[in-house]
């Protein structure tokens, strides 16, 4: 019963960041040009998608495809967390500067240091959340 709360409580948290990524990703910079066309154009939610999927499809690897005894040390899941904080914000950024309007930059850089953040806080939620279904790392990276 415990784990299925984690999950459902982490599915709810990564959903309400999906619908409001407004609030989280305007922290630093809510009044430039930079952050009225991610809002106009709705950039910001798919982001949040694009930034969701990555968190929660390499924490689905790391528990389940990959689910080794000898790559369940919390070193190898800090070094999966550190991939996809990388990973997502390249993504992220590729994408944007293509559809974008305008070269911002350095605003640019910001927000992906912003989904750096973000996309991690996102994999330990999502870790927490399907760790206890795993055969072999289900202690990774805290043991119960």
């Amino acid at each position: 019963m415990k784990n299925s709360i984690l999950l459902i409580g982490g599915g709810v948290l990564t959903l309400l960041f999906v619908i409001f990524p407004t609030s989280v990703f305007e922290l630093v910079d809510s009044q430039s040009e930079f952050a009225n066309e991610m809002y106009n154009e709705n950039y910001y939610l798919i982001v949040a998608i694009i930034s969701a999927l990555m968190a929660w499809g390499f924490a689905a690897l790391f528990y389940y495809v990959v689910n080794s005894v000898s790559f369940s040390r919390w070193y190898h899941w800090l070094l999966t967390l550190l991939a996809v904080s990388v990973l997502s914000p390249i993504v992220n950024f590729i994408y944007l500067n293509g559809v974008l309007s305008t070269d911002y930059g350095s605003k640019l850089f910001i927000f992906c240091v912003i989904d750096f953040v973000v996309t991690a806080v996102l994999f330990k939620i999502a870790s927490f959340s399907m760790r206890w279904w795993s055969s072999n790392c289900r202690h990774t990276p805290i043991p119960e």
